[in-house]
């Protein structure tokens, strides 16, 4: 049994994730050089799920809509990697001098060259799980 399908089977049944949400959740963390093991199966089902959840509420839908699927595959990233880190199991499995150097969006640049290592993936980490929520509402419903 692979990951996906492991990931699959602790998903709850009210749940809408989706393989390709779960493939490229994978696919993202090996971009970011982490290496998924068994044990993560579980760590990566609940934060699917709770990512979901803050969306689906946020947005008052009944699934993830598909405009914000790659900002929601960036939350549960950053959010488990700060898990992983915050309780000191990041260890070989994450290379960190890949992180990142420079982030550029339009005329903002951001340099994380002169930091500690620690205060560039704490800004690594809490920009994945930040980025991209003032898009929610653009998928907003009104509840009644």
């Amino acid at each position: 049994m692979d990951m996906k399908d492991v990931i699959l089977s602790l998903l709850m049944e009210s749940s809408t994730i989706t393989e390709k949400f779960i493939e490229l959740t994978l696919s993202r963390l090996k971009s970011l050089t982490y290496t998924v093991k068994n044990d993560d199966a579980f760590a990566l089902s609940f934060l699917l799920q709770k990512v979901e959840n803050t969306i689906r509420n946020s947005c008052n839908t009944t699934s993830i809509p598909d405009g914000l699927i790659f900002i929601a595959v960036d939350m549960v990233c950053g959010e488990f990697l700060m898990n992983l880190k915050q309780t000191n199991s990041l260890g070989d499995s994450f290379n960190a001098e890949m992180a990142i150097k420079q982030v550029k969006l339009g005329d903002a640049n951001v340099s994380f060259d002169d930091e500690n290592e620690n205060k560039k993936l704490d800004e690594l980490f809490s920009y994945m799980m930040n980025h991209g929520k003032g898009e929610f509402i653009c998928y907003r419903k009104i509840r009644w």
